[in-house]
């Protein structure tokens, strides 16, 4: 549920990352596959997950679900960490989603970008 909240914050921004590219072509639709606006839609998602995850430890959706990124020592990641978690999160997207549902079979419970980055997803109830 923490990712549906985080993806609607994260497709509004995206739909403002977008409004200068819009107005560049005085309202015309943007094409699609243009590398700069691609590029702008992708930095919008890492400023969002990276800020929140490297200075909070949490983004808004997990902040209503008691959920927190962490390093093994129990620290919040810093902004690489955070910067190989939300690239390798993308990986995880692109092959289907597979790099989340690796959790199930891992022995520590850990996703592909849990991995990478040295991080883990904690449960902290209130």
């Amino acid at each position: 549920m923490a990712a549906l909240y985080d993806s609607l914050l994260v497709f509004a921004l995206m739909a403002l990352a977008t409004l200068p590219f819009i107005a560049q072509r005085a309202g015309e639709a943007v094409e699609a596959y243009t590398l700069t606006h691609q590029l702008a839609v992708l930095g919008t998602g890492w400023l969002f997950f990276v800020g929140f995850w490297s200075f909070g430890g949490r983004t808004l959706g997990m902040q209503s679900w008691g959920l927190r990124i962490e390093t093994v020592t129990g620290d919040k990641p810093n902004v690489w960490r955070s910067t190989v978690r939300f690239f390798a999160a993308v990986v995880s997207w692109l092959a289907f989603g597979l790099g989340f549902w690796w959790q199930i079979w891992d022995k520590e419970q850990l996703t592909w970008h849990d991995r990478l980055s040295g991080t883990r997803l904690r449960h902290y109830p209130r």
